[in-house]
């Protein structure tokens, strides 16, 4: 059974082979798999917390991570993903617990709102989130907001 070891990091102590690693992630994913032509480095990097999961010294589960008031006006996660080759692991129940409890641990707030993928809806209905607003489109890709309290 693989291991994955969970790092949280502010963004100026992220090393140059990590925000490498995690942005092509990010790329391979929201570009390349989901065809999606839109700017990832969106400038709210520098806000956000990193949640970096490692498997054999690969970033293969990400997410970032947002105090309120800083994406939405609860705490946010976003950019949540995990590599193509190690989604048979579960690991995305895992990067979400690890969210969570970052929020809760480096902001101290339990409100969190998300957009996600409408198609990842039941996943984070799994962990604690409900629907609250309707479809719309990002990046001409289905979303619903949700929030968890």
């Amino acid at each position: 059974m693989e291991t994955i070891i969970w790092k949280i990091k502010r963004f100026n102590e992220l090393s140059t082979t990590e925000l490498y690693s995690l942005l092509q992630l990010r790329s391979l994913v929201f570009v390349v798999e989901q065809n999606c032509v839109y700017q990832d480095i969106d400038g709210k990097d520098e806000k956000a917390l990193h949640l970096l999961g490692e498997c054999q010294g690969k970033i293969v589960a990400y997410a970032r991570l947002f105090n309120k008031a800083d994406y939405f006006e609860n705490a946010s996660i976003g950019r949540v993903i995990v590599h193509p080759d190690y989604r048979d692991k579960k690991f995305g129940h895992d990067l979400m617990k690890n969210a969570i409890e970052g929020i809760e641990t480096h902001f101290g707030e339990s409100k969190i709102t998300i957009s996600a993928q409408l198609y990842l809806k039941k996943f984070y209905e799994t962990n604690g989130f409900i629907q609250t607003s309707e479809m719309y489109l990002e990046d001409d890709i289905p979303h619903i907001e949700m929030k968890r309290n």
